[in-house]
């Protein structure tokens, strides 16, 4: 190979190009043009990867089985856009609960903020979807194509009728389990038993027919094909992470001080009288890592905190007869022999806003009143005469948000004398819907203080006083 340059650095004793070494050459030639290169993960065993297989089966779990589970004769979580209505258990929730959504949206937030300034990136290392179905795809491919080793061979090796079959049989199951998660994904806004009929007789409606193939694929390419790529590269969590790192916060790391110089030798060597630290280069902990990175040069953005490095090291110092913790969850000041503060100002301002959140979604839950009332008055004419009287029409919007009918009575209240006239002696709302109701009010013009009065309307339920809610309105009058 001959000399090769990058443009135009000068040398300024010749005055020309100066030459780049060919190994550097090689090296920006790789870094710029150089195709993925597969990354097969070691399985590994112990604390961390318990955690991370309890996890996975806890949400899958969670995921799969609960369009299957039935509340009050219907789906027990039901994202009903079509009626907007959010069925979660026992509540039902409506456009005009948009609050709680909101909330939601917030607690995501800041938990986020909280547990990667405590401990890194929980979040990505045992909750995240892309982390949680790579497992399981991960998992699949050991079972048919069998551990690192083999996968590397089976990859390098010929295409034969063995290889096609395996390959082909790791795509079918693969797509099919896609499949299923995209069917499960839409099975929450259309409820499961329906969906499964319509799929079985082909009948789907062009919506669930997307959602599902694009959900579908989505979940075979990202966790079957692109995997850490997804969390190096598309997700931006990884790239403003250390904002929210200091110091103080737990992170997966190499205790370098401890392991260098590495080096590798025969378990009950001494290793100190040769100069050695703890680390016997073996590697692994680089060949159980999900992203390919090496922890041993630092705090590297790839890192998803997946702690299998800690695992499998603390594998390797047992059989040296090591102490453990060569690898492990430390803070920076911790390594630098200074003292850890963990509950620091940024933990406790997090936690305590947290918490409040937390409270007053709970407390603003447990006091939702499931009834709503609009009141609108009728634009067309703003009020008129009758029987020396001033009447006002409106419409009354009554919102039954319980999953069962209810009769409510209707007060008005705001001005001396005034008469509520309805169209029918009983107020019956159909469960979940939304009924119109015509009123007119009538007052003597005597006993109207200004041109506009605000009046209230009250509504509770006839059996349920703790079920009731008011409403505001303008009563228009003559100019006096």
């Amino acid at each position: 190979m001959g000399t090769a340059y990058v443009t135009p650095a000068t040398d300024p004793a010749a005055g020309k190009a100066a030459p780049v070494h060919p190994l550097q050459a090689q090296d920006i030639e790789h870094a710029l043009v150089a195709r993925r290169e597969k990354i097969y993960p070691r399985e590994v065993h112990g604390l961390f990867a318990r955690l991370r297989i309890t996890a996975v089966v806890l949400l899958l779990g969670l995921f799969y089985a609960l369009p299957w589970v039935s509340w009050d004769n219907r789906q027990a979580i039901l994202l009903d856009l079509p009626a907007r209505k959010f069925h979660v258990l026992g509540l039902t929730f409506w456009p005009q609960d948009f609050l709680y959504l909101a909330l939601l949206l917030i607690l995501a937030g800041l938990s986020l903020f909280f547990f990667t300034a405590l401990a890194g990136r929980l979040w990505c290392g045992y909750a995240c979807p892309q982390t949680v179905w790579t497992e399981t795809f991960l998992w699949i491919e050991r079972i048919i194509e069998g551990d690192r080793i083999k996968q590397q061979r089976l990859d390098r090796a010929p295409w034969s009728a063995r290889k096609l079959r395996l390959k082909a049989t790791k795509h079918i199951i693969w797509v099919s389990y896609a499949a299923f998660t995209g069917f499960t994904f839409v099975s929450y806004f259309t409820p499961a038993k329906t969906l499964l009929h319509e799929l079985l007789t082909v009948s789907m409606g062009p919506w669930e027919t997307f959602w599902m193939c694009f959900y579908s694929l989505a979940t075979y390419g990202n966790a079957g094909w692109m995997r850490e790529q997804v969390c190096i590269y598309m997700c931006p969590y990884a790239r403003f992470q250390s904002a929210m790192f200091d110091n103080d916060t737990l992170i997966v790391s190499y205790d370098k001080a401890r392991g260098e110089p590495k080096g590798s030798r025969r378990p009950g060597t001494d290793h100190k009288s040769r100069g050695l630290g703890d680390c016997i280069d073996c590697t692994l902990c680089v060949q159980v890592c999900p992203t390919g990175i090496d922890i041993r040069h630092g705090l590297q953005y790839q890192c998803i905190g997946c702690s299998a490095c800690i695992d499998v090291c603390n594998d390797v110092m047992d059989k040296m007869q090591y102490p453990k913790g060569l690898i492990r969850y430390t803070t920076q000041h911790a390594l630098q022999g200074r003292k850890t503060r963990i509950l620091r100002p940024r933990i406790l301002i997090y936690g305590v806003i947290l918490l409040g959140i937390m409270g007053a979604f709970a407390w603003s839950l447990a006091s939702r009143v499931p009834v709503g009332l609009d009141v609108i008055h009728d634009r067309n004419q703003l009020f008129r005469e009758t029987q020396w009287l001033i009447e006002n029409v409106y419409t009354l919007k009554l919102l039954n948000m319980q999953n069962v009918d209810v009769d409510y009575v209707l007060d008005v209240a705001g001005i001396d004398d005034m008469q509520l006239i309805l169209d029918q002696s009983q107020i019956h709302v159909p469960a979940g819907t939304v009924y119109d109701l015509p009123a007119r009010i009538r007052a003597a013009e005597a006993n109207l203080p200004s041109r506009s009065t605000e009046i209230i309307f009250t509504l509770h339920d006839r059996h349920d006083d703790a079920i009731i809610v008011s409403e505001t309105a303008k009563f228009i009058g003559p100019a006096q």
